[in-house]
C-alpha cells in the first residue's frame, strides 16, 4: 500500500470519520428494528423491512443531488449539512410517538445521509493520486467498516444495562455527529487561504474529456446489484445472529445479538484493509471480479446453516464482500474526471444504495433465511457477471481513464 502523504492522511483520517458515523446511523435501524416492532403494536418484521426502505431510498437516490451540490458549493459544506441534519432527526427518532411519525423522520434521515458519500468520496479521491489512492481509499473503508460494526457495539454495550432505550441509543448518535461537524468547520476555516490560491489555478485540460458511459454504467450496474445483496445482509444481521444459539447467561437478547453483529463486521474491516492493499491500477476490474464471485459460496453457507455455523459464515461474508469497496470506488475515480467526481459519485451511490433499498423491502417478505440468503447468492452472482464486462467496455484509448488530480479543486476545500 502506497504511503499518504502526512497532510492527505490528516483529511483522510477526518473524513473518514464521518464515513464510520453516516455506517453508524445506517446500521443503528437494524441494531434496534426488533425493539421498535416491540414497542409499537402491530409492527412485526415485514414491517421493519418497509422502515429500512425508507431510510434507505433516500440514501441512494438523494446521491445524485448531493454530488451535483458538492461539485458546485464544495464537499465540507455538505458533509458539515449531513453531520447536522442526521443529529437533527436523531433527535426527532428519540421524540417519535407513532411509528407512522418515526417512518418519516426515517426517511429525513436518510436524505441528509445520502450527502455523505458523494461528498466525502470525492474529496478523497481528488486530495490522493491513482498510486496511493487505494491506501486512502482503504482507510476510507476501513474506517467506514468500523462505524458499521460500532453500530451493534454501542448496541450492545447500551443495551446489555437494561435501562436504555432504542430512542436513548439514537439520542446518543449527536454527539460524536456533532464533534465531527465542528472538526470539519475548524478545517475548512484553515484551508481558505489555500483556496484563494487554488480557486486562480486553471482546471486540468483532461477534465474535458468525454467520460466512457458504457464503462461507467457497467460498473454502477454491478454495484447497484451487490447493494441489494449488502442492504439486505445488513438489515437483518442482529436478527440472523439470534440463531447462532451462542449466548451465555447473564446477557440480554438484544444486547449478545449485536455483539456478534460487531464481531461479524469487525471482519468488514480485515477486508478494506486486504483490498487497500491490493488495489493498483491496471488489476481492479479483476479483482472487483473475484471479489463478487467470492460472496457467493458464504451466501449459500448462510442459507442452510445452524448454529454456530451462522456466526462462521456470516463472518466470511463480511470479510469478502466489503473488499469490493475500496476496488470499486477506485474504479469510479478512474473512469471519471476530478470536476465531476462527485456527481460521479452521486449518481454511483444512487443506484447502489437505491436499488440496495429494495433488499431490506424483499428479505422481510420471505419468511425462511433459506429462502432470503439463496435469493443474495442469485444477485451477487449476477453483480460479478456485471463486472466482468467492465474491462470489456473500456475505451480503446487507455491512459484517459484516471483524470483526476492530486490537487483539490478550490470549492472542495470551502
Amino acid at each position: 500500500m502506497t504511503r499518504l502523504p502526512a497532510s492527505t492522511f490528516r483529511l483522510v483520517l477526518l473524513v473518514s470519520c464521518a464515513h464510520a458515523l453516516v455506517h453508524t446511523f445506517e446500521l443503528a435501524l437494524p441494531a434496534v428494528e426488533q425493539m421498535i416492532a416491540a414497542d409499537f403494536p402491530g409492527v412485526g418484521k415485514e414491517q421493519t423491512g418497509e422502515l429500512g426502505l425508507l431510510w434507505r431510498l433516500p440514501f441512494g437516490l438523494g446521491a445524485i443531488v448531493a454530488g451535483w451540490l458538492a461539485d458546485r458549493f464544495g464537499s465540507k459544506p455538505l458533509l458539515i449539512v449531513y453531520l447536522l441534519g442526521c443529529s437533527m432527526t436523531a433527535v426527532l427518532t428519540w421524540w417519535a410517538p407513532t411509528f407512522g411519525i418515526l417512518a418519516g423522520v426515517m426517511f429525513a434521515m436518510g436524505c441528509f445521509a445520502s450527502i455523505y458519500h458523494p461528498a466525502g468520496l470525492a474529496l478523497i479521491s481528488r486530495a490522493s493520486t491513482p498510486e496511493n489512492r487505494g491506501a486512502a481509499l482503504g482507510w476510507h473503508g476501513i474506517l467506514g467498516s468500523l462505524g458499521i460494526a460500532g453500530a451493534p457495539f454501542c448496541a450492545s454495550l447500551v443495551f446489555q444495562s437494561g435501562s436504555v432505550s432504542w430512542r436513548d441509543y439514537y439520542l446518543l448518535l449527536t454527539i460524536p455527529a456533532l464533534i465531527i461537524a465542528v472538526l470539519l468547520g475548524v478545517s475548512a476555516r484553515r484551508e481558505r487561504t489555500r483556496n484563494a490560491l487554488l480557486a486562480t489555478a486553471p482546471k486540468p485540460a483532461a477534465d474535458a474529456e468525454p467520460i466512457p458511459w458504457r464503462q461507467f454504467l457497467v460498473l454502477v450496474l454491478s454495484g447497484a446489484l451487490s447493494g441489494f445483496v449488502y442492504a439486505a445482509f445488513m438489515q437483518f444481521l442482529p436478527r440472523y445472529m439470534d440463531g447462532a444459539g451462542l449466548k451465555p447467561d447473564g446477557w440480554t437478547d438484544e444486547s449478545f445479538r449485536n455483539a456478534l453483529a460487531t464481531a461479524v463486521l469487525l471482519c468488514a474491516a480485515v477486508g478494506q484493509a486486504i483490498a487497500g492493499r491490493l488495489c493498483r491500477p491496471g488489476r481492479l476490474e479483476l479483482l472487483l471480479v473475484l471479489v463478487l464471485f467470492g460472496n457467493v459460496p458464504p451466501l449459500l453457507w448462510m442459507s442452510v446453516a445452524e448454529g454456530p455455523q451462522r456466526f462462521v459464515a456470516a463472518c466470511l461474508l463480511a470479510l469478502i464482500h466489503f473488499m469490493n469497496q475500496p476496488i470499486y470506488n477506485s474504479l469510479i475515480a478512474q473512469v471519471i474526471p476530478a470536476s465531476r467526481r462527485s456527481t460521479g459519485y452521486g449518481f454511483s451511490n444512487m443506484m447502489c444504495f437505491g436499488i440496495g433499498a429494495l433488499g431490506p423491502f424483499f428479505a422481510g417478505k420471505i419468511d425462511s433465511d433459506g429462502g432470503v440468503y439463496a435469493l443474495l447468492a442469485c444477485f451477487a452472482t449476477a453483480s460479478a457477471c456485471c463486472a466482468t464486462g467492465v474491462k470489456v467496455a473500456r475505451p480503446s484509448a487507455t491512459g484517459r481513464a484516471d483524470r483526476g488530480t492530486s490537487a483539490m479543486s478550490p470549492a472542495d476545500n470551502d
